[in-house]
């Protein structure tokens, strides 16, 4: 049976060479195996959600030369059976209604017990209440739900850095699969649609590494197939900081603005991730057949000054 992998863009502004960079390792990756390509478009997150972003996310991959298998899957149009997935976690136990505000988790967080990380969520309201209702009449408050981490060291394995160990319930502690506002979480969000859509390959950056083990435990208590991931370094500025949409660092259009063509950006992906003998420029779907994770360097990409000259030239 063949694979599936996605691609997973969420429409809070404009796609930058990171996002490009990751987006053509997973192309590549799924079409070297001749698997399916799912293109998923996460816009739950209303308030970061940008006007035009989403037919301004699908311009900038078809651009790039990213096709995908299928209409887009817009994750907004399928919330309903991520919100049922939260509530069969609650009936079963496995999650817990939480009315702390934001100011009183920072608090708590300040001073952490012993053994424990000074972000991890202290477990306030487990076991206070049995339902959404009950909370809200306690304490006057719109409840958010909690999945209830269970202690212990997970051991788990990530096919491009190999075997690795977390202990989700001491670095985060029981974290949240539906927010007060009544919107899904993301981790929840992900795991949900990853399974309807049958994703069983994701390739991602690394800065998503340490979501993978919040979402196997809901894969575990959803009773849902766990995937392979593949979590790829990021693309940093000469000062080595990662790309971020807040500062439209880098975003495709404005590259395209430079006069860069989308040619000499998946050249210069490339050649950095497999193909050092490529030239300068190079098509998308060229390369898919000689692709091969093990050449991707493990550290990370670095854009410097060099690298604008040599685009540009």
């Amino acid at each position: 049976m063949s694979a599936t992998g996605r691609l997973a863009p969420s429409p809070t502004g404009h796609l930058h060479l990171g996002h490009a960079r990751s987006f053509l390792l997973a192309y590549w990756q799924a079409r070297s195996q001749g698997a399916c390509l799912r293109l998923r478009l996460e816009d739950l997150d209303l308030e970061r959600v940008k006007p035009g972003a989403l037919e301004a996310t699908l311009e900038d991959l078809r651009w790039l030369g990213i096709d995908w298998d299928g209409e887009p899957w817009i994750q907004s149009e399928h919330r309903d059976a991520i919100d049922a997935a939260a509530f069969r976690l609650l009936a079963a136990g496995r999650a817990y209604p939480c009315v702390c505000t934001r100011r009183e988790i920072e608090e708590a967080a300040s001073a952490p017990q012993a053994g424990m990380a000074s972000g991890r969520y202290p477990g306030t309201c487990r076991g206070r209440w049995r339902t959404l209702e009950e909370a809200r009449e306690a304490s006057g408050r719109e409840p958010a739900l909690r999945f209830s981490v269970p202690r212990g060291t997970l051991k788990l394995h990530d096919e491009f850095r190999g075997d690795f160990e977390v202990d989700v319930d001491a670095e985060v502690g029981d974290f949240p699969i539906r927010t007060r506002s009544g919107a899904p979480a993301y981790q929840l969000a992900v795991v949900v649609d990853d399974a309807r859509m049958g994703v069983d390959e994701i390739v991602r950056g690394d800065d998503l590494l340490s979501s993978a083990a919040r979402q196997y435990l809901l894969q575990q208590a959803l009773g849902l197939p766990h995937p392979r991931w593949w979590h790829v370094p990021l693309v940093c500025d000469g000062q080595g900081q990662r790309l971020a949409k807040r500062t439209d660092g880098l975003s495709l259009r404005e590259i395209a603005a430079r006069g860069v063509t989308a040619p000499r950006i998946v050249g210069w992906v490339a050649r950095r991730s497999g193909w050092p003998e490529l030239g300068t420029q190079a098509r998308v779907a060229e390369l898919s057949a000689s692709f091969d994770m093990r050449q991707v360097p493990r550290g990370p990409l670095v854009c410097g000054p060099g690298d604008w000259g040599e685009l540009l030239s």
